[in-house]
């Protein structure tokens, strides 16, 4: 049986075009990749490719100035990190979440829109294997091209799994029978009816926003558009620590707010979703409500809560309620 895509460049004795993570004393990071006879060079002296070819993980080289470097292959969230970029990655943080809440499995068929630098797709391939299916795509031709060369450098060359289509994506979307779409774009609404139209009932739906307003409208759109269930949204954020000794505290600094997520899924032809149970704040639809949806959305937003506002009258007059008689 044969290894899955990408997997031989992940372990095994270092060997010609694997890509090198050197660290050095203060914990700096240079990435380069293997090319015999040629040699690495920092204003703290040089050494042979040579001398890693062939090597195990976990050596350390020491440069002609004597200083010491551990080599080891960088990982998925490094790479993505040190990689060429035509437009902002998706942090590793955000990466995992969308992996482990939209659920990608092995196997899956997975649309991506907004490809950017291509980090994020290089983990839905990791996830989907090679028996999956990610077709990605990009609106924009330079973008394209470098996610391309960034997938093909990760995975030592074409990964059989990916299909990349540069074009909009409510515009060219052919796909049927999907069971996730991850959608990272500047207006994820704009897509809702085509993306509706290829996942499969209780399909997965992923969008990743950066602004309040990106989320607020989203939201507002997956409630009005009823074939989804109540979308769920939030966000991550990292803080490493500092230990050393008793010292031992959080870092002054954190990767804060990168951006927002939010699922839905994917309901069965014909079914509507269930009304909210929970009541919207005070203030928060009324008659002058002036959002993207206007009063349609108002309504769909709050829909059920009158029903539990006179149940909760209900509950206050009832005898032994403690409310007015």
């Amino acid at each position: 049986m044969s290894e899955p895509t990408g997997a031989a460049r992940r372990r095994g004795p270092f060997q010609v075009g694997d890509q090198v993570q050197l660290t050095d004393p203060k914990g700096r990071h240079h990435t380069f990749t293997l090319e015999a006879g040629k040699s690495f060079h920092t204003h703290k002296g040089s050494f042979p490719h040579d001398e890693l070819i062939g090597a195990p993980e976990g050596t350390v080289v020491r440069t002609t100035g004597n200083i010491a470097y551990l080599a080891l292959r960088p990982l998925l969230p490094d790479y993505v990190l040190s990689m060429p970029r035509g437009a902002a990655v998706v942090y590793p943080k955000d990466a995992g979440q969308i992996l482990s809440m939209a659920d990608i499995f092995p196997g899956a068929r997975v649309v991506e829109a907004g490809v950017g630098s291509g980090s994020l797709s290089c983990f839905l391939l990791r996830a989907v294997g090679d028996q999956g299916m990610l077709h990605s795509y990009e609106r924009r031709a330079d973008f394209a091209e470098i996610a391309a060369e960034n997938v093909r450098r990760y995975f030592g060359g074409e990964h059989p799994a990916w299909q990349l289509t540069v074009g909009d994506l409510q515009d060219n979307l052919s796909d049927t029978d999907v069971d996730r779409v991850i959608l990272d774009m500047l207006a994820p609404w704009e897509c809702l009816e085509a993306v509706s139209k290829a996942l499969v009932p209780g399909g997965m739906l992923c969008a990743y926003v950066a602004t309040t307003t990106q989320l607020a409208r989203t939201v507002e759109a997956i409630r009005e558009h009823g074939t989804f269930n109540e979308p769920t949204a939030w966000e991550t954020m990292v803080r490493t620590w500092h230990i050393e000794g008793l010292a031992v505290r959080p870092d002054h600094r954190m990767i804060g707010h990168t951006g927002f997520l939010l699922t839905a899924r994917r309901l069965a032809d014909g079914v509507e979703p269930p009304m909210r149970r929970r009541r919207p704040a005070k203030g928060a639809y009324g008659e002058d409500y002036a959002g993207w949806g206007g009063k349609d959305a108002a309504k769909v937003a709050s829909r059920g809560a009158g029903k539990d506002a006179a149940s909760d009258g209900e509950r206050d007059a009832a005898p032994g309620s403690g409310g007015a008689a």
